[in-house]
């Protein structure tokens, strides 16, 4: 006897009946193998739009004008540095450097400042400005809001006014 009709009997039911039930299961195990594939070709897809996203062209120019910005803001410190030493000796430039300090009512844009510039703000000195310079780099090179300069060593609430006072965020 054959293999189906022996099932079709120890089940009860005909060989029609067998052969639906079959087709039935397949269509459901395929199925379950199209939606499986269709899944990871959406997956694919949406990191494939994900790395897109990163690097668009905006973003890129973004940061090409800060690395431009930064290096400008170098050439005008070592200037600055050259032309300090080469006409002042060192106590003349400490007592310039504390005029420039006491004077000094202005705001800076801290994501773009240098160490030197922002040594000009009263109540900031070598020390202080490194620290800041470092806290800024650890944030990716841009603080969005005044609260996180508490993060750094040395800021209580009346250093963050007069940070408040004298730098922007942009």
């Amino acid at each position: 006897m054959n293999t189906l009709d022996n099932l079709a009997r120890k089940l009860g039911i005909t060989k029609a009946e067998i052969s639906l039930v079959s087709a039935l299961i397949g269509f459901l195990v395929l199925g379950g193998i199209l939606k499986n594939f269709r899944s990871m070709e959406e997956t694919d897809l949406l990191v494939k739009k994900a790395e897109i996203a990163r690097y668009r062209e905006t973003e890129v120019d973004s940061l090409i004008r800060l690395a431009s910005a930064d290096q400008a803001s170098i050439r005008e410190d070592m200037q600055g540095e050259k032309a300090e030493e080469s006409s002042a000796t060192a106590g003349k430039r400490r007592s310039q450097h504390a005029l420039e300090k006491k004077e000094f009512n202005g705001t800076l844009a801290f994501n773009r400042a240098t160490a030197r510039q922002l040594q000009k703000i009263p109540g900031i000195g070598p020390v202080m400005a490194a620290k800041l310079v470092a806290f800024r780099t650890s944030k990716g090179g841009k603080v969005k809001d005044f609260e996180e300069f508490l993060e750094v060593q040395g800021v209580g609430r009346k250093k963050l006014e007069l940070l408040k006072k004298h730098f922007t965020l942009e």
